[in-house]
């Protein structure tokens, strides 16, 4: 069973064409994609919109939350909800159009080639970004390129959030241990799987900025995920090399 774990907090002028465009590729491709969508009970109402797309989409479920605590939060309460479900492959991904559903079946393919976890790589030949500004490219590969260096990571995208899971990884990243609230989350769970010794691949994509809605991108999130980068670097995060 694949799943996509989508986080939503007022996403309501993007969601009904981001779910129509997965299930454009789901269809045309022949795949199993179930969505779950994850609410921090937005005040726009898009915790409404979605339990009416899922009493319309039989391939779409809800998982509503009390309130915003960050993406991380969400990403691991949608985990949790997906791993229950019986997935055995979780995806990550946006719900503003950011990224684009064609690569999907890309990841599923790298992962029945033997990768544990796949990456949609900005900073990839292939990939790229479209509609940002030059602060912001600036913050996001400078962010990459800080954490490969503190963290020893041979990986040329940590902050995207756009990745494909075995069911496996997930089981043995204790999840509890998770503390980041904001984009610093992509960084470690990327951190956590490497020192398990699972087998990571990047995806080259292409990103394009929304165009409805506000990015949650603020300050305090890039300021966390530095300060996180120096924890994990010295809290002894486990490793061990995966059997399966």
């Amino acid at each position: 069973m694949n799943v996509i774990v989508l986080p939503t907090y007022n996403e309501r002028e993007n969601l009904r064409d981001a779910l129509a465009r997965i299930r454009e590729v789901a269809d045309g491709r022949g795949l199993q994609l179930h969505t779950l969508i994850v609410d921090d009970d937005s005040p726009d109402g898009t915790g409404e919109l979605a339990d009416r797309l899922a009493r319309e989409v039989p391939e779409v479920s809800v998982l509503h939350r009390a309130g915003k605590e960050g993406l991380g939060k969400a990403y691991v309460a949608g985990f949790r909800e997906a791993l229950a479900m019986g997935a055995d492959r979780l995806f990550e991904m946006d719900a503003d159009l950011s990224h684009d559903a064609t690569y999907l079946p890309h990841f599923l393919r790298l992962i029945d080639r033997g990768a544990d976890l796949v990456l949609g790589s900005r900073y990839v030949k292939g990939g790229g970004v479209e509609n940002w500004g030059l602060s912001r490219r600036i913050i996001s590969r400078g962010g990459c390129l800080y954490a490969q260096t503190i963290l020893g990571l041979p990986f040329h995208d940590l902050t995207g959030g756009f990745k494909c899971f075995r069911r496996e990884v997930l089981e043995a990243i204790d999840l509890d241990a998770i503390d980041t609230a904001g984009y610093g989350f992509q960084i470690e769970m990327t951190y956590r799987a490497h020192k398990l010794g699972f087998t990571i691949a990047e995806l080259p994509i292409v990103f394009v900025d929304r165009r409805v809605g506000e990015s949650k991108m603020s300050n305090d999130i890039v300021f966390e995920a530095m300060k996180n980068v120096w924890k994990l670097r010295f809290s002894g995060v486990p490793a061990r090399r995966p059997c399966r």
